[in-house]
């Protein structure tokens, strides 16, 4: 029996509609990674931020994990940008970002969420644990200067709680982080 002709065009028609999904699934990937990173740092962005708090939020409701957000400011990047111009300001949010990144462990989240904020998720943390990590983070970014110039960093944080919401943990967050940074100003 001799091989239909239509069928070996078929045959070679399929592997290149293969090739091309393929060469297609490569380039959503991409465009995934470029949409969830910070454009300055080696960071993720908010919307990945985001999204990975409220992967949080379901897994503390059906698992009853431990998870702690944190939200760190970089305390007074308007003077150092001011100073020292942006290019020290932008050498000051890696700095923290490649620091925070490196003083965590590869399967908890940094993300840098605004222009001086920075967005964190920890998972197994304790009320203790989160109080404790979010003082040697600050602490390991204070002593370590960029560019001859000392920075530092508020963090707050909240443990997520079962029947939380999006806004809540990040609100709770966000004030303790406010809280942390009015005490800063009144020990200086």
């Amino acid at each position: 029996m001799r091989p239909d002709p239509d069928s070996a065009a078929l045959r070679t028609e399929n592997a290149e509609l293969r090739r091309e999904v393929r060469a297609l699934r490569l380039q959503v990937a991409e465009l995934e990674r470029l949409a969830d990173s910070d454009t300055l740092t080696p960071l993720l962005n908010r919307r990945a931020f985001l999204r990975e708090v409220e992967r949080g939020i379901a897994r503390v409701a059906r698992h009853g994990s431990a998870i702690a957000v944190m939200i760190a400011d970089l305390d007074g990047l308007k003077a150092i940008n001011d100073s020292a111009g942006h290019q020290s300001g932008d050498a000051a949010l890696m700095h923290v970002g490649y620091s925070l990144k490196a003083e965590l462990r590869a399967s908890d989240i940094v993300a840098r969420i605004g222009g001086d904020e920075f967005g964190l998720i920890l998972e197994e943390l304790d009320e203790a644990a989160a109080v404790a990590k979010a003082a040697a983070l600050a602490d390991a970014i204070a002593a370590d200067p960029v560019g001859g110039m000392r920075v530092s960093i508020s963090i707050g944080h909240a443990l997520i709680r079962a029947g939380d919401t999006l806004d809540a943990v990040i609100a709770r967050a966000d004030a303790a982080m406010y809280d942390r940074k009015r005490g800063q100003r009144s020990e200086r």
